[in-house]
């Protein structure tokens, strides 16, 4: 390996002063260091003696938003902290007459997304990172300032707050090739001047080890993970904030007692193409010399720091004792050393006391060292801390004029490359050898098959010859059989004619006598056989005139049949037609060609008889029999016909239902592929959050479902939902939900009747799947004001609750509780919703414990009790809850504190209305839910809940008074 960077000396200087700018601060230029980057990146690459690139440390100011408190205490103050953003200057408000300005690289105002802040602060630092330089990202600030929210925000409950971290990880896993590149994470805090691992918390004392040659700094006893993907970088940083120290003070409810360090190595793989011939020296001394256009592998190592410094504090103010106290001393005294290294790199001293803290020996490559630094000071805007954000600030201001000198770790692997061409000659030997072995061998066995061609080309022309005399000479002799047998033939011919002849006199001889006897016999027998006619003749004539009457009644339906064939094929070219009586009639004819088949089996054992005893009778009466026969198997032929027509027709409207299903399971399918998350507000179970490749293959499907929906018609498809077929059930009601998570086919379906259709399948069906999307259907049919009346005045909130109580499949039961949270939320219904056991319902699936189930559940009791908030609000219901009085109270305040967050946040929002009401607070009092509505209050991932909890508890005299037994008897 050969290194093509030198050792650098760490050189420090003072950025000049700008004249008008107040403090000697160096005017904001962002980009002012760019151009010498590229040119250091050009410098190393070809070799040159290069000491680095000079950049001074970057410093951005953050105002914190006012909280509830300053809002009250400081109403009659004016503001303390004036920002200038587009002059990127900042005020500190002394008294009314006088202030001190001061001019930084960036402005933060209170409203400034998390977006923007990284953008600014650390987004240049990640991209000289992934160039090939060391950077830091650094937060400075009074305790309660932001600094952990800015730099260390996961962001789970909403994208929009991921912090500095998370961020600066995407960037650099979107920019790595994991195929050649690696990052690796170390997570560390520093507690008490002991440096310990965040991910293996056994790991308490990690020593801090400094490069003599180059004066890197180093944690070989820390815990290195390599990170492929931002999830299991998100479990990292969760594993260590919730090993990292935090406690309550009077200024922060959550104040880390300890400084974090997140520590990201980087190393990356590039081909670098020399501008001109590079030399340099191999581990032997000897010279290597590249040549022109020969791209050489590269090696770049870099790391990123990210440290969030514990907040500075007064004791006096934070009211720390004890283990607290002790711990701020140690905080204050890192702080006070980082301040001493600043301020002797400010004024460039000859002495820097960068050992006497582990926080400065941590930092020593980021202040004065060859980092490239963002350092971001957070400050309130409370004029009660006016030193602390002075102090703050000044700190700012000092760092601005430290100067670090950023060098390129870039590595040339020409081991690694001449290992690379060795392997590639090797490879390419083998494959010449083989190449040439396999065309000698080609060619002598080229040589072999020519021979051998040769050989047998001879010896067919040989054979082809002594094939020919033979065939000549068979030939001759085929002839002279031939005349043979033809002359043999025409003698046997002779014979036999001549014995016919004699054959012919012999049978008339024969037949004369064979006549009278048969005659005689017919007289003997024909009195015998005249009075068994007679009965026959009767018996037959009363069952020719039941056929009659039979074959009548056949005709007239036959008649009847065209009829209703006509007004099928009618109906069918006729879209705006009833589709169910077509299924009934459909129903019918099948059951009337069964009849018919059943018919026409009796009717063929009949003739059979007929023919039997058709012998018996005369000539004129059999002729008689076999027409009316075969005018019986003319229409029997033609109702064969008729019915394959029909079959026909049933057949293709049963393959038009299965294309429709099987786009409905391709949707479910797609679906079913995201995990499984739970619904707020007016969202329907049936309709999820999709990617946008999913989006697009499901809008491909939808056409294709409204294609065949327009060329079938709804009436067919709703007709199909009472057939006898389950088979046909099923799709039928696929297709129907699959039409009513459009919203545009809602009110079609209502209007040609598929409310009731599919609130008679929930009532009637007894298939399980037939159930689950029926429930479906009517839970996105549910989402519309208009249905959820129609859904009451149709009984539907009962038949969901008959199907709460009887369902065991967790998916049957999340679309049910989904359709019922839907019409919670409807204010005009949630006294009949009572009356008609929904609530009892919505209840009683709490025993399915499935995740999604329980979302539903608790979206519709948040829905119900905003609704009951709201009209007692306005004065239009007064007394307890009607959620308390059918029992709910008790499982909100159990689930209040969930680990499911989709569940906890929906009942923290129903446990904030129900407290809204005077009436209900004794219950939640004896309930338990005055604690959770505290917990709440300080607690909640949402700020909204969070205040009206606060607001909740503020406003109740209950409340109050509880509280302040509890302040009085401890």
């Amino acid at each position: 390996m050969v290194r093509l960077e030198r050792p650098l000396t760490l050189t420090t200087g003072v950025k000049q002063a700008t004249p008008g700018v107040p403090n000697g601060a160096a005017p904001p230029r962002p980009k002012a260091i760019s151009p010498p980057l590229s040119q250091a990146r050009r410098g190393s690459r070809n070799g040159r003696d290069d000491a680095g690139v000079a950049g001074r440390v970057r410093v951005a100011v953050r105002l914190r938003p006012r909280n509830t408190e300053e809002l009250l205490n400081d109403a009659d103050f004016a503001d303390y902290v004036e920002l200038m953003p587009e002059l990127k200057r900042l005020k500190l408000r002394k008294n009314s007459w006088d202030c001190e300005t001061f001019q930084f690289d960036e402005i933060l105002t209170e409203t400034a997304s998390q977006k923007r802040v990284y953008e600014v602060v650390a987004k240049p630092v990640v991209e000289s990172v992934l160039d090939g330089y060391n950077g830091t990202v650094m937060a400075y600030g009074q305790t309660g300032t932001g600094k952990t929210f800015t730099l260390g925000k996961l962001g789970e409950e909403d994208a929009a707050d991921r912090g500095i971290m998370v961020r600066a990880l995407e960037d650099i896993l979107a920019d790595v090739s994991f195929d050649q590149d690696t990052v690796t994470v170390s997570y560390l805090q520093l507690y008490m001047e002991t440096v310990q691992d965040l991910l293996a918390p056994e790991k308490d004392n990690i020593t801090i080890a400094e490069d003599p040659k180059t004066g890197d700094v180093s944690l070989p006893g820390a815990t290195s993970v390599e990170i492929r993907d931002q999830k299991s970088f998100i479990e990292l940083l969760q594993i260590g904030e919730a090993n990292r120290f935090a406690a309550n003070t009077k200024l922060n409810t959550e104040s880390s007692r300890s400084h974090s360090l997140l520590l990201v190595n980087v190393k990356k793989t590039v081909r670098v193409k020399p501008e001109r011939e590079l030399a340099t020296l191999n581990e032997n001394g000897s010279s290597l010399q590249s040549p022109k256009g020969q791209t050489i592998l590269t090696v770049r190592k870099s790391k990123l720091l990210i440290v969030d410094l514990a907040g500075s504090e007064r004791v006096n103010k934070s009211g720390s004792e004890g283990l607290l106290l002790e711990e701020a001393k140690f905080i204050n005294l890192s702080l006070t050393s980082l301040g001493k290294c600043i301020n002797a790199l400010a004024e460039n001293s000859p002495h820097v006391p960068i050992r006497d803290s582990k926080l400065t020996r941590l930092l020593r490559d980021s202040f004065g060292g060859t980092a490239r630094t963002s350092l971001i000071i957070t400050i309130g805007p409370s004029p009660q801390h006016r030193g602390e954000t002075t102090s703050t600030i000044l700190f700012g201001q000092r760092a601005m004029k430290v100067e670090n000198m950023m060098k390129l770790r870039e590595e040339f692997d020409y081991k690694s490359l001449c290992k690379k061409l060795e392997t590639d000659l090797d490879r390419l030997i083998a494959e010449n050898e083989r190449q040439t072995k396999l065309v000698l061998e080609a060619e002598e066995e080229m040589q072999i098959k020519v021979e051998e061609a040769r050989t047998s080309m001879l010896e067919t022309e040989s054979r082809s010859k002594n094939s020919l005399q033979e065939m000549a000479a068979e030939s001759e002799k085929l002839q002279k059989e031939h005349r043979e047998t033809v002359f043999k033939l025409e003698k046997e011919r002779v014979r036999l004619e001549q014995e016919l002849k004699d054959s012919l006199q012999g049978l008339s001889t024969a037949k004369e006598v064979a006549v009278s006897e048969k005659e005689m016999q017919i007289q003997s027998e024909r009195a015998r056989n005249e009075k068994e006619l007679q009965d026959c003749m009767e018996r037959c004539q009363r069952k020719i005139t039941e056929m009659t009457e039979k074959f009548e009644s056949e005709r007239l339906q036959k008649e009847k049949l065209q009829r209703r064939l006509q007004d099928i094929e009618d109906g069918l070219t006729k879209k705006d037609k009833v589709q169910l009586e077509n299924q009934e009639q459909l129903q019918k004819l099948a059951r009337q060609m069964e009849s018919e088949s059943q018919l026409r089996e009796e009717a063929e054992k009949e003739l059979a008889d007929r023919k039997s005893q058709a012998s018996l009778v005369s000539n004129e009466e059999s002729t008689q029999l076999k027409s009316e026969v075969e005018s019986l198997r003319q229409e029997l032929d033609e109702h064969h016909r008729q019915k394959e027509r029909l079959e026909k027709d049933v057949k293709n409207l049963k393959q038009q239902l299965l294309h429709l299903s099987y786009d409905h399971d391709e949707t479910r399918k797609f679906l079913d592929r995201e995990p499984a998350r739970a619904w707020c507000g007016s969202e329907s179970p049936m309709s999820l959050n999709k990617s946008s490749h999913m989006r697009e293959t499901i809008n491909g499907q939808r056409a294709t479902i409204a294609k065949l929906f327009e060329q079938v018609g709804l009436q067919k498809i709703l007709s199909l939902l009472e057939s006898e077929d389950v088979d046909v059930r099923v799709h039928a009601v696929k297709v129907v939900a699959n039409l009513a998570a459009e919203e545009a086919n809602q009110e079609k379906i209502v209007e040609a009747g598929g409310l009731g259709s599919l609130l008679r399948l929930l009532q009637n069906s007894e298939d399980e799947t037939i159930r689950r999307v029926a429930a479906g259907a009517i839970a996105n049919l549910a989402m519309n004001e208009t249905n959820q009346e129609l859904i009451m005045a149709q009984s539907g909130i009962k038949l969901l609750a008959r199907t709460a109580n009887e369902a065991e499949d967790a998916q049957t039961l999340r679309m049910v509780a989904g359709a019922i949270a839907n019409l919670c939320g409807n204010d005009k219904l949630q006294g009949r919703l009572r009356e008609e056991g929904g609530i009892k319902a919505l209840l009683s699936m709490v025993r399915s414990r499935h995740g999604d189930v329980l979302a539903q559940i608790a979206r519709g009791v948040a829905n119900f009790a905003k609704c009951e908030s709201r009209a007692a609000a306005q004065g239009q219901r007064k007394g307890r809850s009607l959620l308390i009085e059918d029992g709910a109270l008790p499982w909100v305040v159990a689930n209040a504190s969930t680990e499911a967050s989709p569940v906890r946040r929906h009942i923290e929002l129903a446990l904030c209305h129900l407290a809204q009401h005077e009436f209900n607070a004794k219950d939640l009092v004896e309930a338990g839910g005055l604690w959770e509505l505290v917990r709440i209050s300080k607690e909640c991932s949402r700020e909204d809940i969070r205040s009206l909890a606060r607001r909740t508890l503020t406003a109740s005299p209950t409340f109050q008074a509880e509280l302040r037994k509890v302040q009085t008897y401890p």
